[in-house]
């Protein structure tokens, strides 16, 4: 058995194999519960909890478990439209990312809660070119100046960066950046594509790569 447990508490198992893929680069043991049905059936060391259908009071009450069980770290998997609305309560070691987050930036606030910052620090930053992608902050900066990208453009810019070289076909993005159960047509993906390319200027925009019959490459 790992040293290291994580709980993954969530209504439905949509987000469980992105949750494991925690396992190896951390080292760590995954298990499964529900909100209603909390116990573990031993002890862990960070709650990663899907907040779908889980309204702001039940949070609070799942932050006042884990703090009666030693101030247990939570990170928060939170889809896009419910962000606004999501109240973590301030004095709980706890942080989140949308549902569209890739593997890096899950492993890197993952690395946070759980203590291990200095092993990871140097990848929380990204260096392309004149293009800074903060993954801990979720800003990107061209020539030091921000960039004002939405969270589904930000997505899948960090997503294509953090995996270089590797052509992903529109289906497989959508999957990945927009989430399990998206439901809208590939073309979402193109119409991103485009904007991306528009606000990060052409010296960035060359390095995302239309893939013909396939999909899109980021080259390093």
């Amino acid at each position: 058995m790992a040293d290291t447990c994580i709980l993954f508490m969530a209504r439905t198992t949509r987000f469980y194999e992105f949750v494991c893929t925690l396992t190896q680069p951390l080292g760590v043991e995954v298990s499964l519960a529900t909100p209603d049905s909390p116990t573990a059936a031993h002890d862990f060391d960070l709650l990663v909890l899907d907040a779908d259908g889980i309204r702001n009071d039940r949070i609070e009450q799942i932050v006042k478990w884990l703090d009666d069980r030693g101030g247990i770290p939570m990170l928060v998997i939170a889809d896009e439209e419910s962000l606004p609305t999501l109240h973590l309560p301030a004095h709980s070691r706890s942080d989140f990312i949308s549902s569209g987050a890739s593997e890096v930036e899950l492993e890197v606030r993952a690395r946070r809660l759980l203590g291990d910052e200095d092993a990871f620090a140097v990848d929380d930053v990204l260096h392309i070119d004149n293009l800074v992608i903060n993954l801990a902050t979720y800003q990107v900066y061209l020539d030091d100046e921000p960039v004002d990208l939405t969270l589904m453009e930000y997505s899948l810019l960090s997503f294509l960066a953090t995996h270089p070289n590797r052509a992903y076909s529109r289906e497989v993005l959508l999957h990945r950046v927009w989430g399990f159960e998206y439901c809208g047509g590939t073309r979402t993906v193109d119409v991103h594509i485009r904007r991306i390319r528009s606000k990060v200027g052409p010296q960035i925009a060359a390095h995302i790569t239309t893939v013909r019959g396939v999909g899109y490459l980021f080259k390093e």
